[in-house]
């Protein structure tokens, strides 16, 4: 084991390279940037960038073809532009000739060289190789052509090529699997590339103990300027803490030592909230709050194969029962006192606000009903007389209090729910099995289009995505017909219809549309939120 005292100082010596290296010495005062990752940092390696924190580390090393705006538009990045044939099946991107990859030893003479489209084939095609056990090799099965996919036409010219049309693949491009990576690095560094970045990002690696910190400096070779010429990135460095407690992180956030905090844990979220969502008299003016749409939806979900045991025996086969389930929680009352008014009620389809195909006027949701839901639940045969047999519903132990607070809206309008409370890892095999008839679900966005929503509902899919087995033929020909839609706005329609199916068939709970919500120093600038929640820090500025 390492000797802890060792990993400090060599951290410290790290901190201070830092310090005094990012820019001249006449200019003493650094902006750096510093978060907190509760959890840890997995992986450096983007094929292996399948959770949150992974994702924001990448996103400062390395660069991807395009990104995602504050609106969710996709903007260029080592593409200057791209176009797509009459078809719309093959995809030619024209790739920016001043992009390089940082100085490091794998390359000749230890000179970072200059990325070329070559780079993104190879980038790609590691992605799907079976050796490299990408978790993210999804994102181009069943998508791209069978047969070379990817093509390098020159250094500044890439075409990828699509077994049928699928506009969502320019959002696919921006995610932190696509992020390009040089052939060299993976071979010099093997097994260890996890945890040495090479990349053309904002910033560069300087140290990572993985228990300790993560320290990246300034990339004075990065591409980007801003609208007055002035190079990317304003800050000088990042520095990422582990500490694994949220209480510690909150702490050390008070005490003015990490920038911004993303998320309120439950145990000090009423200390410092209104139960309207608003920053208590007491913190006003000493941290900044920020609350955007945050692309997920938390749901419950309902078992629908009918040949399945547990559903031909179940309450829950019939529509008007999950009609009036849906009827029956008061989501206002929900959002208001139990998330501190964090979210919006879920009174629209699956597909969640943010998104710029979400249309609550035409996609209309459950508002809360008791009597229409007794009602349905009358149609359905049952009655004080015949009451409903009891319905278990699963959920982790986090949501607990929620799956309570829904139990007992229900029991009032006549149904009556089981709460059963299981680790989240064993509630993911069970729906995965479709052993699980009445389930708490989450579903955040991959990429910025609704696609990725509907998909969970498509027959065709296995479970994950369509952990409820619903099957539609209308939906699945309106799916199918949307995928092969180039125009925004005819797709978009496309997807108000599936989502309108989904609300009249009631696969799904729908309970909220998420926020995302950080807590930030006053004295950042330019911290710009999204609704894929990435962690955007080439533009932040820190005032002294």
């Amino acid at each position: 084991m390492k000797n802890s005292g060792i990993i400090f100082c060599w951290l410290m010596i790290a901190t201070t390279l830092l310090l005094i290296g990012c820019t001249q010495h006449q200019h003493p005062d650094k902006m750096i940037f510093r978060y907190n990752e509760s959890s840890g940092i997995a992986s450096l390696d983007p094929a292996f960038a399948k959770n949150q924190s992974i994702m924001w580390a990448v996103h400062q090393l390395y660069s991807t073809l395009v990104v995602v705006d504050e609106q969710l538009q996709i903007k260029p990045s080592v593409a200057k532009h791209w176009v797509f044939s009459d078809d719309a099946t093959v995809l030619t991107f024209y790739l920016r000739d001043d992009v390089f990859f940082v100085d490091d030893a794998c390359f000749k003479n230890g000179k970072g060289r200059k990325l070329v489209a070559a780079d993104v084939v190879y980038s790609f095609n590691r992605i799907m190789d079976s050796q490299t056990a990408s978790p993210g090799a999804w994102i181009f099965n069943n998508r791209v052509a069978a047969q070379q996919p990817f093509t390098a036409i020159n250094d500044t010219t890439f075409q990828i090529r699509l077994q049928q049309p699928f506009q969502p693949i320019l959002g696919i491009m921006s995610m932190q699997y696509c992020s390009i990576v040089p052939h060299e690095a993976v071979a010099f560094y093997k097994n260890d590339f996890r945890r040495h970045a090479v990349g053309s990002g904002p910033f560069k690696m300087v140290a990572w103990d993985e228990g300790q910190a993560l320290v990246l400096t300034k990339n004075n070779q990065y591409f980007e300027k801003d609208v007055d010429g002035k190079q990317l990135p304003y800050l000088d460095g990042v520095y990422v803490s582990f500490y694994d407690s949220k209480a510690t992180e909150f702490l050390v956030f008070q005490q003015g030592n990490i920038d911004f905090i993303n998320d309120i844990d439950p145990s000090f979220k009423d200390e410092i909230l209104s139960k309207t969502g608003q920053l208590k008299k007491e913190w006003q003016g000493k941290i900044n709050l920020q609350k955007h749409p945050y692309l997920n939806i938390e749901y419950f979900g309902i078992l629908m194969d009918t040949a399945n045991a547990l559903v031909k025996t179940s309450p829950l086969k019939i529509q008007q029962i999950r009609q009036a389930i849906n009827y029956g929680i008061d989501k206002n009352k929900m959002m208001l006192y139990l998330r501190n008014s964090v979210g919006t009620a879920a009174l629209s389809g699956f597909v969640p606000k943010g998104l710029p195909s979400f249309n609550d006027t035409l996609v209309k949701g459950y508002n809360y009903n008791p009597a229409k839901a007794k009602a349905l639940i009358n149609a359905a045969g049952f009655s004080s007389v015949n009451p409903m047999p009891t319905v278990t519903l699963l959920t982790i132990p986090i949501y607990a209090n929620l799956a309570n607070y829904i139990a007992s809206e229900l029991n009032l309008i006549g149904i009556s729910i089981k709460v059963e409370v299981v680790q989240k890892s064993l509630l993911l095999e069970l729906t995965s099995q479709s052993k699980a008839l009445f389930f708490r679900g989450s579903w955040i966005a991959d990429y910025p289009d609704a696609e990725n929503y509907l998909s969970v509902f498509y027959s065709k899919n296995p479970a994950p995505p369509n952990y409820t087995r619903f099957k539609n033929l209308a939906f699945d020909s309106l799916y199918e017909k949307a995928l092969q839609t180039v125009n925004d706005s005819t797709r978009y329609k496309l997807y108000q219809q599936m989502d309108a199916i989904i609300i009249e068939n009631a696969p799904v709970v729908p309970l909220w549309y998420d926020e995302a919500i950080h807590l930030v120093q006053p004295n950042v600038e330019q911290f710009a939120p999204n609704s894929l929640n990435m962690l955007e820090l080439k533009r932040v500025k820190k005032r002294q």
